[in-house]
C-alpha cells in the first residue's frame, strides 16, 4: 500500500479501468457535446450522441498510461487556445532549469484551465508536466474525479471536520508533496484556497506553512525548507474571464446572505472557463525564490510581489478602472500610472475595447456590474499599490 493512496493521482496500472469507466460515462458524452457544439439545442443533442461516443472511443483507444492521457490533454488544450483565445503567450520559462523540479505557486482564476495551460506550456517546451493540487470539493462528481486524477491531480482535503483531522490532512498533504518532489516531480498549487473572484491575487501564508510541515518534522530550518521547495511564482492573466458574471453573482449573494453552492455549479464554471471567449491570455514564470526567508508571511509577500509584477495588464483592466471612476473620485496619480502601464495601447483599440466591455456587462444588475468592474480593475490597482510601496532609490 502506498501511504498516499487516498490523495495521489492515478498510476499507470490503474489507467485501463479508469478509461473503461470513461467510455461508459453518459455524462462525459454530453459534456463533450456542450464543448464541441456549444450552441446546439438540447432537442437535437440526441442524434449527436452516437457520433460523439464514437469520437470519444477513438480518442481513448490509445490511452494506456498517464502519459498517454496527458498527450491527449495537450491536443485538447491546443484546441481550447485556438477556439477561445485571440492570443496565448508565455515568458520566463527559459530562466528555469529543465532538469530541476519546482513548486509552481500561481494566482487562481479558473478551476482547471490555470494548471492545464501551465502544463501545456511545460510539455510543449519538452519539459515534464507538474502534478496538480485540487480541492476535494471537485471529487463529489465521479466523472470529474476520474478525469482530474488521470491528469496527474492529487487531492487537498478541505472538507475534513475538526482541527485534529485538518492537521492530519495537512501533514499528509505536505508529506505527499515532499515525496513527489523527491521522485523528481514538479507541483502546481494555487496561492490560496479557491479562485480570486475579486481579482485580488494574495497568497495565503497557510499554504506556505503546509508546505513546510514535512520538512519541519525532519528538523529542517524554515529558510532551508523554502530553498529546498524551489518555489516559482507564476502569474496567469486573462483579458476576459468567462466566469466573471458567475463570480460577481456569487459575491453579491455572499453579501446579502450565507451562500450555499448549488449542485453542478463547479462543473458549469469548468465548462464556461474552457469553452467561452477569453481574449488574450498570458503566463509569466517568475524566478525561483532564493531569499533568506524566516516566516510564511515573508514568503507569501515575496510570491505576491512576483505575481503582481508579472501580471499582464490588458485594456479590459484600464477600461474597468475608468468606468469605476465615473461614480467615484478619480485618483490622478493612479490615472497617470494606469495610462503609462498601457502606453502601447492604441487609442482606437482602447475605445473599441471600452465598447465591448460595456456591452459585455450592460445586461446585469448594477451591483453585479460594479463587482465585475472591481474584478478587472483590481490587478491594475495592485500594480499601482506595489509601485507606491517600493522604496525610492537615491540617484
Amino acid at each position: 500500500m502506498n501511504p498516499f493512496d487516498d490523495i495521489r493521482p492515478f498510476q499507470d496500472d490503474e489507467v485501463p479501468a479508469v478509461v473503461e469507466r470513461l467510455l461508459h460515462n453518459e455524462a462525459l458524452v454530453h459534456i463533450m457535446i456542450r464543448l464541441q457544439f456549444p450552441v446546439v439545442s438540447r432537442y437535437i443533442e440526441k442524434p449527436l450522441v452516437k457520433l460523439v461516443r464514437r469520437r470519444l472511443a477513438q480518442h481513448l483507444a490509445g490511452v494506456k498510461t498517464v502519459a498517454d492521457f496527458q498527450q491527449l490533454m495537450v491536443q485538447f488544450v491546443s484546441s481550447v487556445i485556438q477556439n477561445s483565445m485571440t492570443e496565448f503567450t508565455f515568458d520566463g520559462l527559459d530562466n528555469l532549469d529543465p532538469e530541476q523540479s519546482y513548486v509552481f505557486i500561481s494566482n487562481h482564476r479558473d478551476i482547471t484551465l490555470d494548471s492545464a495551460l501551465l502544463n501545456y506550456v511545460l510539455m510543449q517546451s519538452k519539459r515534464h508536466s507538474a502534478e496538480i493540487a485540487i480541492g476535494d470539493n471537485l471529487l463529489s462528481n465521479p466523472l470529474m474525479s476520474d478525469l482530474l486524477r488521470l491528469n496527474k491531480s492529487f487531492i487537498v482535503k478541505r472538507s475534513v471536520p475538526g482541527l485534529k483531522a485538518k492537521l492530519a490532512a495537512l501533514t499528509e498533504l505536505s508529506g505527499y508533496i515532499s515525496h513527489s518532489r523527491a521522485e523528481g516531480n514538479s507541483i502546481w498549487i494555487a496561492q490560496r484556497e479557491g479562485r480570486a473572484k475579486d481579482g485580488c491575487d494574495r497568497t495565503d501564508p497557510a499554504i506556505i506553512k503546509m508546505l513546510h510541515i514535512h520538512n519541519k518534522k525532519q528538523h529542517i530550518p524554515f529558510a532551508d525548507s523554502m530553498r529546498k521547495l524551489n518555489i516559482v511564482p507564476v502569474a496567469i492573466s486573462y483579458e476576459y474571464d468567462p466566469c466573471d458574471v458567475l463570480k460577481a453573482t456569487e459575491m453579491q449573494a455572499r453579501e446579502e446572505a450565507s451562500y450555499v453552492k448549488r449542485e453542478g455549479e463547479d462543473v458549469e464554471s469548468i465548462l464556461r472557463g474552457i469553452a467561452l471567449p477569453k481574449g488574450r491570455v498570458h503566463i509569466q514564470f517568475g524566478a525561483p525564490l532564493q531569499g533568506e526567508y524566516h516566516s510564511a508571511i515573508e514568503v507569501a509577500s515575496a510570491i505576491d510581489q512576483a505575481i503582481v509584477a508579472g501580471y499582464h495588464l490588458f485594456p479590459s483592466n484600464l477600461v474597468a478602472y475608468e468606468q469605476l471612476q465615473k461614480v467615484r473620485e478619480a485618483v490622478s496619480s493612479l490615472q497617470d500610472a494606469a495610462t503609462q502601464m498601457l502606453a502601447n495601447v492604441d487609442t482606437q483599440e482602447l475605445a473599441r475595447k471600452a465598447g465591448e466591455f460595456s456591452a459585455r456587462i450592460s445586461g446585469y444588475p448594477k451591483r453585479v456590474q460594479n463587482l465585475i468592474l472591481e474584478m478587472y480593475a483590481n490587478p491594475l490597482l495592485s500594480k499601482f499599490q506595489m509601485q507606491q510601496d517600493q522604496p525610492e532609490h537615491p540617484a
